[in-house]
């Protein structure tokens, strides 16, 4: 998956659109833009798989009360 971003990255970076570039891995414009900014940011790295998981829910329930119920 890396090596796929990293192409990806590499042909906007050399002068193809990123619609162009979208369509020819089959990704939205979004995805390519995703990448290349994760890319300036964070370099090779940037382009890892990472979790969508949320870091906080600011609504859920705390685990105290969680833990007293019955």
């Amino acid at each position: 998956m890396v090596e796929q971003r990293y192409q990806a990255v590499l042909q906007v970076l050399s002068g193809a659109s990123v619609t162009e570039v979208a369509g020819r891995f089959g990704v939205s414009r979004q995805a390519v833009h995703r990448w290349l900014g994760w890319y300036r940011e964070q370099g090779l790295s940037g382009l890892a798989d990472r979790s969508s998981r949320p870091r906080r829910s600011p609504t859920q329930t705390p685990a105290e009360p969680v833990a007293a119920w019955p």
